[in-house]
């Protein structure tokens, strides 16, 4: 046998291959250890050692002898130096132009990476896979990171931390945009760790980058060593009139009526998942018709790149379980797992699984064909057994042997019998579970419940059960139930989106998931919001914008938390039905009623006995998920669909298969909103007394800064000063006061609206407060913040040598406004207001034209701003500068205020605090409000 110190010195490469994953040694001069099935680049002989755990054959120990010259064409050494992958790019046409494609320009010792552009917008992604496999499990395990980093747009982040930090939420939806349709195409066996990591590296603002992470992330696992023999490629469809648009712009997607990402092959559609205002089922399949074809161009060209760049494929990595443990688990558990799949509650049939599970592997431990071991026992030799080296010519003679010359025969020992991991057995029970399940419903047309495939589970559903809540409903379906709960508030309450672009944008209406684990009878961590919970979150959520009111119309932050505490299948959809409930509950003028259905599918029935055809299944349960091929969620009403999510666990499905799993959710939405009418107690539909008051009021937006003083210091005093919860306003002059109760609110409309006003000619001001007074009148403050001078003749009916004769500081009065000259002073008049008769008494007792020496020079300085002419001119002006009329807005009642900007009327309307019914319509403001009603 050749030594250790021969084998160096012959230059021949020697390999041991102790596994699938090797780990590789250099020797003597180099030592290098590379990625599985990567390739060593060097002149020096190499040593290569592989671990292999070969379940129920040992390990074995395999010699390789190569030439330098094999060697160095292996592995691109030339002249001692590195040879790197070469680069190569491809243009790829996706709708109306091209993305450009790149590969071994980035990330060269990843097993691939590649960047993908479109416009100004790059994306980078990288995939790697851990040398040694994990655990055998029935969950791939693949990780997905996708993360935008400011500098792509040019900016950094807006808060304390300038260091992206943790996912948000929208990033996480794209990572889900990314592993659904990878998943299912994972080999089963394959368990090396793979992780997926994109980044998008630069943003024009034009070009979305979340379809070009899907596609990225496809063509990289193409080019990698990861045993997936199909590329996946993503595009997003827009409608844009009637018109289907691959990839649509930002500004495009401003004016379309749908929002859907697809991914699948080139041959199959594999995720959908998408938004539209009530699309009809035809259009859809229009849009994922299209959107299939670009797929498909896109796969096609990959497959040339790959040919040309891509990695070996570890498809002798893949482990599956023997497969005669399948036979040794039918035997021992098929009459029971038939029993067990009978029973129609959830928590029981587990159970009854569960314990199933437990005695066929006593029984196959106690047969001795199953051991807990992590290595089985007929791979229980050490590493230095195998590499412990013999004398060639030594020879042990075991007793009773056979001498026969130089030929020495060996007695052949009895062959072990195979050993199978607990971990096998396991795998193996589920999957033959699974198989019992889809045979049951295939041929006896009856699912574990005892429905039929088109049969939805019984529904019942109630609203107001919390009492402090602005709107609460309890959704039934089945095992499945979700308490919605609905809350208004004011601007405050909006969501901040801290996004790529760097504008501040809010979110007005935001549905929160919560799945705890309670909901499935288990006991859990409780932390942050998993990516399942925010996903769901998000599907719920675009499900019922559509019909939600405008801004206008209602402009309330709307919050609904879905929260399951129960679950057996389809908690999204649970959480769209309940959802809708609690906004009616809370008053919300929604559109119309909204549902939500998940639509299952067994695809190869000819496998358990059927004919072929794929079968439908609606309402499906949590077994029904994860033993069936297709996750399939439609939410919208009779009409159309608002919001749809497709995950297939097979190669994909077909048109033809989506239509009629499209045409049996429509059939199933229309019978849940049936069942949703029958709601006991029904929705309140009018706003809860606990629910703020809004009163929406329009000023001249040169205005806005009166109300928001100088560093926001007035809104804040009047908010304290009258209690009310907050005042918003906008530059286009509406402003809105959110209060608990119409006392404060009134109070601060009163403030605002004198803040606020336009004086008018004519206009009388009642109880105005004598600010100060001047040896040639006194200064009368109409409203806070607004004061006029009332000459020393308009004071009284009689003459006045002094206005401190007759009044002092804090004296109110009634005076009317007479003139506005062109620095808009205002020149008001007590006297005016008095009596006839007292006016011409005084005619006759003042002197006419009589000013005291000391008051003849200040008033002449102040007169010079007044005239015929200015007197005309304010009151033109006066009139154009009325109070703009504004919009009205709701609450549980709307009243109508009854206050009016102070217009040329002989007497003041006081505000009324009575709430009425109905609107008029020649109210300048309106208010949701109104007395609170039980």
């Amino acid at each position: 046998m050749l030594s250790y110190p021969n084998f160096i010195n012959s230059h021949q490469p020697f390999q041991f291959l102790l596994s699938n994953q090797p780990t590789r040694f250099l020797f003597p001069t180099t030592f290098s250890r590379v990625s599985s099935y990567g390739k060593c680049r060097s002149n020096s002989v190499s040593l290569l050692f592989s671990l292999k755990n070969r379940k129920g054959n040992g390990f074995g120990v395999k010699a390789s002898l190569q030439s330098s010259e094999e060697v160095s064409d292996a592995v691109g050494v030339d002249g001692g130096s590195v040879v790197l992958p070469q680069p190569y790019s491809v243009k790829i046409p996706v709708g109306d132009r091209h993305i450009l494609v790149e590969t071994g320009h980035i990330g060269r010792q990843a097993s691939g990476s590649v960047t993908v552009t479109d416009g100004e917008t790059i994306v980078y992604t990288s995939v790697c896979l851990d040398d040694v496999p994990s655990e055998p499990t029935d969950f791939f395990p693949l990780s997905v990171n996708y993360q935008e980093r400011f500098s792509a747009a040019g900016r950094t982040s807006g808060g304390f931390f300038k260091r992206e930090g943790k996912t948000k939420d929208h990033e996480v939806l794209i990572c889900r945009l990314i592993d659904r349709p990878l998943r299912p195409l994972m080999p089963k066996g394959f368990y090396h760790e793979t992780q997926i990591l994109s980044w998008v590296l630069s943003y024009d603002g034009l070009h979305c980058p979340d379809s070009l992470a899907v596609t990225a992330a496809g063509i990289a696992v193409a080019l990698s060593e990861v045993p997936m023999s199909k590329t996946v490629a993503g595009v997003r469809i827009g409608l844009v009139g009637d018109k289907y648009i691959i990839n649509p712009t930002t500004e495009e997607m401003e004016h379309s009526e749908l929002d859907l990402m697809l991914a699948g092959t080139d041959s199959a559609i594999l995720m959908i998942e998408g938004y539209g205002n009530f699309l009809s089922e035809e259009k859809l399949l229009q849009a994922v018709e299209v959107g299939q074809d670009a797929v498909r161009e896109i796969c096609n060209a990959v497959e040339a790149l790959v040919k040309k760049c891509g990695k070996p494929k570890m498809f002798d990595s893949i482990k599956l379980p023997p497969p005669e443990l399948y036979k040794h688990v039918e035997e021992i558990a098929g009459d029971e797992l038939v029993n067990a799949l009978q029973i129609r509650n959830k928590i029981p049939r587990r159970k009854a699984l569960s314990l199933l599970e437990d005695k066929v592997l006593e029984i196959l431990t106690e047969s001795g064909v199953v051991t807990n071991d992590a290595v089985p026992r007929s791979n229980a030799e050490t590493i230095a057994e195998i590499l412990e080296v013999e004398d060639e010519d030594e020879e042990v003679i075991v007793d009773g042997e056979v001498d026969e010359g130089d030929v020495h025969i060996k007695p052949t020992p009895p062959k072990p019998t195979p050993l199978f991991s607990e971990v096998d057995v396991k795998l193996v029970f589920k999957e033959v579970t699974s198989n019992f399940l889809r045979k049951r419903i295939v041929q006896g047309g009856k699912r574990s419940d005892g429905r039929t495939p088109n049969e939805i589970r019984p529904i019942n559903s109630r609203c107001g059960l919390l009492p402090r809540a602005h709107g609460s409903a309890l959704f039934t379906r089945g095992e499945t139930q979700s308490l919605a709960v609905a809350t208004l508030g004011d601007k405050q309450m909006a969501q901040r989106i801290d996004n790529l672009i760097g504008v501040d944008d809010f979110k007005k209406f935001y549905l929160q998931y919560t799945f705890p684990p309670s909901c499935v009878g288990e006991v859990g961590r409780i932390g942050a919001p998993g990516r399942r919970e925010i996903g769901h979150g998000m599907l719920a959520e675009r499900s019922l914008e559509p019909i939600l009111p405008t801004d206008d119309d209602f402009p309330y932050t709307i919050r609904v938390e879905s929260t399951i505490t129960e679950s057996n299948g389809s908690s999204s959809m649970a959480s769209v039905c309940g959802g809708c409930l609690a906004l009616q509950d809370a008053g919300v003028p929604i559109k119309c009623s909204i549902a939500g259905i998940a639509m299952g599918m067994v695809l190869d029935t000819k496998e358990f006995g059927g004919d072929g055809t794929p079968l439908i299944l609606s309402d499906i349960t949590g077994s029904e998920d994860a033993s069936g091929d297709m996750d399939f969620k439609v939410a919208g009403n009779e009409d159309g669909i608002t919001a749809f999510q497709m995950d297939i666990k097979v190669g994909g499905i077909t048109l033809p298969i989506m239509r009629e799993a499209l045409v049996q959710a429509r059939n199933g939405r229309k019978q849940i909103l049936g069942e949703m009418m029958n709601c006991s107690p029904p929705p309140a539909k009018r706003l809860s007394k606990h629910a703020p008051l809004i009163y929406i009021m329009k000023v001249k937006p040169e205005r806005i800064n009166l109300i928001i003083g100088s560093g926001g210091k007035k809104v804040r005093s009047i908010i304290e000063e009258c209690g009310v919860e907050a005042i918003d306003t906008d530059d286009n002059g509406t402003v809105k006061i959110f209060a608990k109760d119409l006392a404060s609110l009134e109070k601060s409309k009163a403030i605002i609206s004198n803040l606020t006003m336009v004086p008018s000619i004519g206009d009388i001001y009642r109880n105005c407060e004598i600010k100060s007074i001047t040896p040639y009148g006194a200064f009368v403050e109409i409203a806070p913040g607004r004061e006029g001078l009332c000459h020393i003749s308009e004071l009284s009916s009689g003459w006045l040598a002094k206005a401190e004769d007759a009044f002092k500081v804090g004296d109110r009065i009634d005076v009317k406004l007479m003139e506005i000259n062109d620095r808009g002073q205002l020149r008001l008049s007590h006297r005016a207001l008095l009596p006839a008769a007292d006016l011409e008494n005084s005619s006759a007792e003042q002197p006419a034209g009589k000013l005291t020496d000391d008051t003849s020079a200040s008033q002449k300085s102040y007169d010079k701003g007044f005239s015929k002419k200015d007197t005309t001119s304010s009151k033109r002006r006066s009139e154009d500068d009325s109070v703009i009329p504004s919009k009205k807005f709701i609450r549980k009642l709307v009243s109508s205020s009854q206050d009016k900007p102070f217009t040329n009327k002989d007497k003041i309307k006081k505000s009324s605090n009575k709430a009425v019914g109905s609107v008029s319509g020649k109210d300048e403001s309106s208010w949701v409000s109104g007395e609170p009603q039980n």
